[in-house]
């Protein structure tokens, strides 16, 4: 049960329960910082399964002695102090975007401030928005090098590449992670009196990895709430572990708090030391992981979590670990089971095991998380979006990436057999995040915090030296496993930069063959067809104009619908868009025409529900519309002069108290098991009852009805009447079946992009039907060639 910072409650992943307002501050927090342990930390708390033995095997083999030891813990420890607690807990998590935290946030927070973005007609889409925390700045200290930034498109389209290649390494973390927890947790296994040989303990892994992600489409709400229970008793006991032996092996390890030993570890090791690194940061793996999950809780409950917890916990553990190995040399290759006492051995390895999965559990639904982003950036091919849960937010599950993630984490674990190859694979893909994360943190620094750009030079010099010298060191094991996750990351980026290079492409087309308004004046209000009774909804990603695929319909077909609705759904660079906020309505044409532009706007972590709500939301909007602007005539004055592609959008107002018509809902089904929005009914026309997707969802019936008001005025009646009419004969949704194609004249590297790449991920992929929750037996699809 979680809240977020304004007391209010949160919908939210991992073991997130809805919870209700407290009277209280502080014990929230603490409550939050300790349900934080099991869904933020539970990948960085089970580091010490395998760093000793990844930072050991190798070139430091000739370097195994005392001193060697004391300095890789120093390492350790100053590494833990100066990324995770200095950079992430008191400067990071504070450069939230409305909550939320990851690599996406800081994009959307810099595309707000500076026209950073290559999303097409982004503008149109974020007009009044109360969720943007920071006002656009026009006297921004560093202007200049931001007008730099904007003016070059190339720039801009490298920041979304970096963007995009952090987002892919997060991707590869969620095949990696599960790989090397859950082989390391059981490695254990090799330690007993009656030892698994190497192939029996691959495959017990491998059981267990299977299990775990064909669970997956059950959700994790079942279990989640023993994540929290999991990771502290884990910490627990390896925080009592570490402490004993501290005691028990080498006190005078305490000393190697001092950076002293870090240079007399260098002076005895030299380069090897330095190649070293990359399983020395290992230690680190997981820190993304508290910026990314802010949403999910407030910033001083995961600070409370990590300064007094996590921090403490692990600092002892690898001093422990080392105290251990400094008087047992031959135990690095199995370091942390070899240092449990024996009588608590099987005890320890149980809850490790359970600790890992917790851990793989985490990431592997932060990518789904973080897949759904990309797609709503515009950035990823459709993908199915199941709702595990009825009441929790944003509990997803995507199957597609699911089985691709469990067929990569098997290969990678079967294939490498080793977790020192799988973790100098980690090692590079975290470090990378980290690398990517500290550059747009500098930008966020300049054009967000408006602070001096010395400033933001400093931070980034500071933090890029560090996390360089380790990157540096992971780059040296490209080789030796390094190279995994620049495969993936190079795939997934790709697939993202295709998908989104077509479909800039694919708008920049609807954008410069929009149809001419003055065409539409000059047919006048019938279009010249038949306009019959209907509402005939027209899906375009044209925020403003006519999609040339409407000229189609009025050349082509003798009949069209009476009311029609010109739909924009985009996604805005703003975590969530309140139900408040999500239309904008407009009129294409005069009055007499009856056609209207709805964009409905959506997050980037926004989940667009099948509630069957949207029909009657989008009628009762329009009808607010239509009064509110007989009621402003400024909105009508200044586009009936001229109408040129000028919207007078208007932001909608909660249905709930919407007065524009009378509502009767007659209730024509049983209650089903589907998932229902906590403030809306689910009102859909009996017509269109049936979904394939959704047989079972929840329908009623919903007759709109005008008010007794004898003050309205006529055209306005008459204009709400038609409306509501049209409803009641039904509603269409019209589509466009497009096929993209290269223009001949396009170089070679364009048709291979478009006409391979782009087909091949559109053929493949969800159709947008599927994608927007369009019923099926209400959908139009018409078939156009777009030559970009």
């Amino acid at each position: 049960m979680f809240f977020n910072g304004n007391d209010e409650f949160l919908q939210v992943g991992i073991g997130q329960c809805v919870y209700n307002k407290f009277s209280f501050g502080s014990s929230r927090n603490l409550i939050l910082a300790c349900q934080s342990l099991g869904v933020v930390y539970g990948d960085l708390s089970t580091s010490p399964l395998y760093v000793y033995s990844s930072t050991f095997i190798g070139k430091l083999e000739n370097h195994q002695n005392e001193e060697a030891i004391f300095g890789a813990f120093s390492l350790i420890f100053w590494t833990l102090t100066l990324i995770p607690l200095l950079k992430y807990v008191f400067i990071l998590l504070s450069a939230d975007d409305n909550g939320e935290g990851g690599t996406f946030a800081l994009y959307s927070l810099l595309c707000r401030h500076a026209k950073f973005s290559l999303l097409p007609n982004q503008q149109a889409a974020d007009e009044e928005l109360s969720a943007y925390k920071y006002g656009p700045s026009t006297q921004a200290i560093g202007s200049p090098f931001k007008r730099f930034l904007e003016k070059h498109k190339r720039l801009r389209t490298a920041l979304l590449v970096v963007v995009l290649f952090g987002a892919s390494m997060v991707i590869g973390d969620g095949v990696l992670t599960p790989a090397i927890s859950v082989l390391s947790s059981v490695s254990g296994l090799q330690v007993t009196e009656k030892k698994l040989t190497n192939g029996e303990l691959l495959l017990l892994a491998c059981v267990i990895l299977v299990g775990l992600f064909a669970l997956q489409h059950f959700g994790t709400h079942r279990v989640a709430f023993m994540f929290a229970p999991i990771v502290i008793i884990w910490l627990v006991s390896i925080f009592s572990i570490g402490l004993y032996n501290i005691i028990r092996w080498n006190p005078k390890i305490v000393c190697a708090v001092s950076p002293y030993y870090i240079i007399k570890f260098f002076r005895e090791t030299g380069k090897d030391g330095w190649i070293s690194l990359g399983g020395v940061l290992l230690s680190i793996t997981g820190t993304e992981a508290m910026f990314a999950d802010l949403g999910h809780f407030t910033a001083l409950s995961i600070r409370l979590a990590f300064a007094f917890v996590i921090y403490p916990c692990l600092v002892v553990q690898y001093m422990g670990q080392a105290a251990f190995l400094s008087r047992n040399l031959h135990s690095i290759p199995n370091s942390f089971y070899d240092s449990i006492p024996g009588p608590v051995f099987w005890p320890v390895f149980v809850i490790a095991t359970l600790a890992a999965i917790v851990g793989s559990q985490a990431v592997i639904t932060a990518t789904f998380s973080i897949i759904k982003q990309c797609h709503a950036l515009g950035c990823f091919p459709r993908v199915k979006v199941v709702h595990t849960s009825k009441h929790i937010y944003g509990q997803i599950y995507i199957p597609e990436i699911n089985w691709i993630l469990m067929i990569l984490t098997l290969v990678i674990t079967i294939g490498f057999q080793n977790t020192t190859l799988i973790g100098n694979a980690y090692g590079l893909a975290c470090m990378t995040v980290m690398f990517i994360t500290t550059f747009l943190m500098a930008l966020v620094i300049t054009f967000v915090w408006q602070k001096n750009i010395l400033l933001a030079a400093m931070f980034l010099l500071f933090f890029w030296f560090i996390e360089g010298v380790y990157l540096s060191a992971a780059l040296t094991k490209v080789p030796q496993g390094g190279w995994v996750p620049l495969v993936l990351s190079f795939i997934f980026m790709m697939v993202m930069y295709i998908w989104h290079y077509g479909t800039r492409k694919k708008y920049n087309f609807d954008l410069h063959n929009k149809v001419s308004l003055k065409w539409l004046l000059g047919l006048g209000p019938s279009l010249g067809i038949v306009r019959v009774p209907g509402i005939g909804l027209v899906y375009s990603e044209l925020a403003t104009g006519v999609p040339a695929i409407f000229s189609h319909f009025v050349t082509n077909l003798p009949a069209f619908h009476k009311v029609l609705v010109f739909v924009c759904v985009k996604s805005v660079p703003v975590p969530y868009v309140s139900p408040e906020e999500r239309f904008l309505i407009g009129r294409i044409c005069p009055r007499p025409y009856r056609m209207y532009r709805c964009i409905v706007r959506y997050g980037y972590k926004d989940i667009q529900r099948d509630d069957g709500d949207f029909e009657n939301q989008l009628i009762q909007s329009i009808a607010e519309f239509i009064q509110m602007e007989a009621g402003e005539p400024q909105f009508c004055s200044s586009e009936s002069s001229s109408y040129d592609g000028r919207m007078a959008v208007i932001s909608t107002r909660s249905i709930q108290s919407s007065s524009s018509l009378v509502v009767t809902e007659i209730d024509d089904c049983s209650a089903s098991n589907s998932i229902q929005s906590s403030k809306s009914l689910t009102l859909q026309s009996l017509r269109s009852a049936y979904d394939d997707e959704n047989p079972q969802v929840r329908r009623c019936h919903v007759r709109f009805q005008l008010p007794k008001s004898p003050g309205m005025d006529i055209s306005v009646r008459e204009e709400l009447m038609d409306l509501i009419q049209a409803k009641e004969a039904g509603v269409a949704y019209i589509m466009g079946h497009s096929y993209v194609k290269a223009r001949r004249t396009s170089s070679f590297l364009k048709k291979l992009v478009i006409d391979m790449g782009y087909s091949f991920l559109r053929k493949n992929c969800r159709g947008p039907a599927v994608a927007l929750n369009i019923p099926h037996i209400n959908l139009i699809e018409v078939g156009m060639i777009y030559y970009v």
